[in-house]
């Protein structure tokens, strides 16, 4: 078998409104509590799994998309007003990159976690 991620814990102040927020953002599937998680489904393959914790490091986490997906996050992100970049070091630039041919933008969760979408890698 190939190996493939199937999970991963995300820490949260609050993990049931971040796991809401994420789903919405991404046009995944909030699959609501799972044990002490709230589970947002990725794909086929990968959950990723809130859990509350007060104090926590803040992480980065990217997302490959096709180039209509890519469209709708985008949108969504920019109807909710949420403060977007061209990179990870201009995040609030309200810009988009074109690297490698492709399309990609970085925002902060609620959380303060970096989110990427990008259509090349």
């Amino acid at each position: 078998m190939a190996m493939e991620l199937n999970h991963t814990i995300v820490p949260a102040h609050d993990k049931e409104a971040s796991a809401r927020w994420l789903a919405e953002i991404l046009g995944a599937q909030y699959e609501g509590a799972m044990a002490h998680f709230a589970i947002v489904r990725i794909n086929e393959h990968l959950t990723l799994d809130y859990d509350h914790a007060d104090q926590f490091e803040h992480h980065h986490y990217a997302f490959k998309v096709d180039d209509a997906s890519f469209d709708k996050i985008y949108e969504r992100v920019k109807a909710k007003h949420i403060v977007y970049g061209s990179q990870p070091y201009a995040s609030e630039d309200m810009q988009i990159n074109h690297r490698r041919g492709g399309r990609g933008f970085y925002f902060r969760d609620p959380n303060g976690h970096m989110m990427e979408v990008l259509t090349a890698s």
